[in-house]
């Protein structure tokens, strides 16, 4: 009886639990089968929220009366949000709850928001009244009062709910597989690539079928699909409970970090006989830091190293046998955990600078397309159909990526990952350069014609082919799959099995940041081209009028000086432990 009993412990998977809160085992939990469900789940979501953020630019000019730039800021500022909100999802998925229960209240939380804009979007008293944007002796009205704290309302609370989805969701697939194996890990990093395939596929359903639905039909629908999908996704990703194995939370990460940072600080700040074991302990060598799960051992293993690494030396501070205050005494695991996070900051930060970048998908080129001519044979292509070009493009490259660069990359470099992170990172920030100068050539062929046409100040569409920027697309969106994957793999990877959600926010937080940064830049441009009687590059209701191609030889700029300060950190950086392919 004890063998079995022993036996039938052996098959748990330990600091896990099913989603009835009970011991999860080995061979009914988690793997390809439960990530699987996830991966559907993904596709609806992301169905649901790019539908509207895509052409969400159109929908405030046209119907809210917002000035081109306004429509942009608004659009830059709600999707970052979103995605800032991303870091609660994930807080919260680390310190409270799991990530199960996570997805399911954010899920509810984005079906109210866009049950608001639905029914907002239906009824015309919810809305301003219709005038002729084209007409220069009428004054449109803009959303105010009720009507624009409605529009917000629904907004934001669409924001809620994806910040929440998208710090919950990616982890808990993660999560499904075994990292102590080989092919566990393997078949991890197959996920993350597939999780943006299936991000992508979302997104081409909401920018061809959804946004000709809005354009054509009314937005009601479009918003209608939307609300359809993300409750569709409920159910879904709750077929998967019984296959699904839930980290237990193990308290609040920034409790950590804080404790660590305050410890560090405060006996730095006093005076004491034992700095000289300080110093010993600093250049004293230390053994690689397990992961938990990922070395087969478990929390209380972890406990048994002694000496804290040389790295970030001002943390070990925090390990004083006699420190400032007791309440602030730190073992050395907590300190390797907050220098681990601290070495992932900086990547993290590179990352920005796409990000803003990809801002402009949604943006200024939408408004772009929309003034040039649309039209495919017979048909009137929406202009927020665009993003079809990258979203298309990453699903035929991230089958290709696993299935045979990566393949071939192990067989050269003998090493499991092939192409490491931080190689794919840089990547993608090298060709977010080459998509920003792409840009602003055509942005020069496009006020070309416009000159040409004589068409400055009118509204028909210029004689020029939206495919023209399908080209900074593509290079965009080539740039969005090499660094959003690469990201998540790697900040879920390399961080501590305690903060993991909250490190793979942090993904979603850099598009956060980079979406309030365009917004920041835009704002300094035009106060800054402003100056005197010069006219601002990016100011006016009329796109003809700006001086777009200058802001994106500025964006070029910026992005090849964040790709030299990339390749300083990505030179230092040191993985947590380096494995050979089997």
């Amino acid at each position: 009886m004890e063998i079995d009993s022993q036996r039938h412990l052996s098959t748990n998977w330990d600091g896990y639990v099913d989603w009835r809160n009970r011991p999860a085992f080995t061979n009914r939990h988690g793997g390809l089968l439960a990530a699987s469900f996830v991966l559907v789940v993904e596709v609806m979501e992301n169905l649901a929220y790019l539908a509207n953020a895509s052409n969400l630019v159109l929908y405030l000019s046209e119907y809210m009366h917002f000035s081109p730039s306004k429509s942009a800021n608004s659009v830059t500022n709600f999707m970052g949000t979103a995605f800032l909100l991303a870091l609660l999802g994930g807080f919260l998925s680390d310190a409270l709850c799991t990530t199960y229960h996570i997805y399911l209240i954010s899920a509810l939380i984005e079906f109210l928001g866009l049950v608001v804009l639905t029914i907002q979007a239906r009824s015309s008293s919810l809305k301003p009244p219709k005038c002729d944007l084209g007409a220069t002796n009428v004054q449109c009205k803009q959303v105010h009062g009720g009507q624009a704290a409605m529009l917000f309302v629904g907004l934001y609370l669409v924001a809620l709910g994806v910040g929440g989805i998208k710090g919950s969701l990616p982890p808990h697939g993660a999560e499904q597989f075994d990292e102590a194996t080989p092919q566990g890990r393997k078949q991890r990093s197959t996920f993350f690539n597939y999780f943006v395939f299936c991000l992508s596929f979302g997104g081409l359903i909401a920018v061809t079928f959804v946004v000709w639905i809005e354009d054509n039909m009314g937005w009601q629908w479009g918003f209608g699909i939307a609300t359809l999908a993300i409750l569709l996704s409920i159910p879904t990703f709750l077929a998967g409970s019984p296959f699904y194995r839930n980290k237990i939370p193990g308290g609040s990460p920034l409790t950590t970090i804080s404790k660590v940072l305050i410890a560090a600080l405060l006996n730095s700040c006093v005076s004491r006989n034992s700095s000289t074991a300080i110093a010993s302990m600093a250049s004293s060598p230390s053994p690689p830091i397990p992961t938990g799960n990922e070395s087969g051992q478990n929390s209380k293993d972890v406990e048994s190293i002694e000496t804290p690494s040389t790295s970030l030396s001002f943390l070990n501070r925090a390990v004083l046998d006699t420190p400032a205050c007791g309440a602030l005494k730190c073992s050395v695991q907590q300190v390797e955990e907050v220098k681990i996070v601290m070495k992932i900051f900086p990547i993290f930060a590179c990352t920005i600078m796409l990000n803003c970048c990809l801002a402009q998908l949604n943006t200024f080129s939408v408004q772009q397309a929309a003034t040039m001519n649309t039209k495919l044979g017979s048909l009137k292509v929406p202009p927020a159909s665009l993003p079809i070009f990258p979203v298309v493009f990453i699903m035929i490259l991230a089958p290709v990526y696993d299935h045979f660069i990566i393949p071939f990359a192990r067989r050269v470099t003998k090493t499991e990952m092939g192409i490491s992170h931080l190689q794919r990172i840089g990547i993608g920030l090298f060709l977010s350069i080459v998509a920003m100068a792409v840009a602003a050539l055509v942005e020069i062929k496009r006020r070309r014609v416009v000159t040409d046409s004589g068409l400055l100040d009118s509204t028909k569409p210029l004689p020029i082919t939206f495919f023209w920027i399908a080209f900074q697309y593509l290079f965009l969106g080539s740039a969005d799959l090499f660094v959003l994957a690469g990201l998540l793999e790697f900040c879920f990877s390399e961080a501590p099995v305690s903060m993991r959600s909250l490190a793979t926010s942090l993904t979603w937080a850099s598009l956060a940041i980079g979406y309030y940064l365009s917004s920041v830049i835009v704002s300094i441009v035009n106060s800054v081209t402003g100056i005197s009687k010069h006219k601002a590059w990016l100011s006016g209701s009329n796109l003809n009028h700006y001086r777009l191609e200058r802001f994106y030889w500025l964006m070029c700029i910026l992005s090849a000086l964040n790709f030299i300060h990339y390749l300083f950190w990505a030179a230092k950086y040191k993985y947590r432990s380096v494995r050979s392919s089997k």
